[in-house]
């Protein structure tokens, strides 16, 4: 009998929404019901892809916006091979952050389109399920080492949030939208509720291609 396959889970947001402290909760709470279950985010920084784009957004260096927009592009291509293996091997992954940030994040910058940004990322594995952690950008500012990094500000969050709206009227696409201002066990709560519906699913059917035209 073929393996059954393991359902590709993304948790998307604006910075501080708390997306890293409910991915944690949700592995922990799928492993405890004896699930195989993976954490993985992007940008992964332990690449040599990545450790460029670590650089960059700690303010270290200097790139032009065109090429930091591939280079977060390269960044999730590069470990598709892996993506797909865990995934036929049955294993659920839960993504922090995945090509809708890179998308929203580029075209909120002056002179990107929205189609421009999406381009490199066209044919990857499309998510089962994407829960976008709703919070406003003033909510968000309010949370611990908000500023430390390069898109922490309060404008330039507003802007990603518009993007992020845009992208979700995509039905092609399971977004559900999550209130991020609850308290951390009611977000959980809804996240696992989610998760445990897209992973039953996901068994029985094939992995999609993100973006590609039917």
């Amino acid at each position: 009998m073929a393996c059954k396959r393991g359902a590709l889970i993304v948790l998307e947001g604006v910075d501080r929404a708390g997306k890293t402290t409910q991915c944690n909760k949700l592995v922990q709470s799928l492993q405890q019901s004896g699930r195989a279950v993976e954490m993985m985010r992007f940008p992964d920084r332990t690449t040599i892809i990545g450790q460029l784009i670590n650089a960059y957004l700690e303010k270290k260096s200097d790139l032009e916006d065109h090429t930091v927009h591939l280079l977060f592009s390269a960044n999730r291509w590069e470990l598709v091979p892996l993506i797909k293996k865990k995934l036929e091997q049955g294993t659920t992954l839960v993504v922090d952050r995945y090509a809708f940030s890179g998308v929203a994040f580029t075209s909120a910058k002056p002179g990107f389109s929205l189609d421009w940004c999406k381009k490199p990322d066209v044919g990857l594995p499309k998510p089962d399920l994407v829960m976008f952690l709703q919070l406003s950008p003033a909510e968000a500012a309010l949370r611990g080492q908000f500023g430390e990094e390069r898109y922490e500000t309060s404008a330039f969050q507003r802007a990603v949030q518009q993007k992020f709206e845009h992208l979700m009227k995509d039905l092609s696409v399971n977004w559900q939208v999550i209130d991020a201002s609850q308290s951390v066990e009611d977000v959980h709560k809804q996240i696992a509720y989610h998760s445990l519906n897209a992973i039953n699913t996901a068994q029985n059917l094939p992995l999609g291609e993100l973006w590609k035209a039917p």
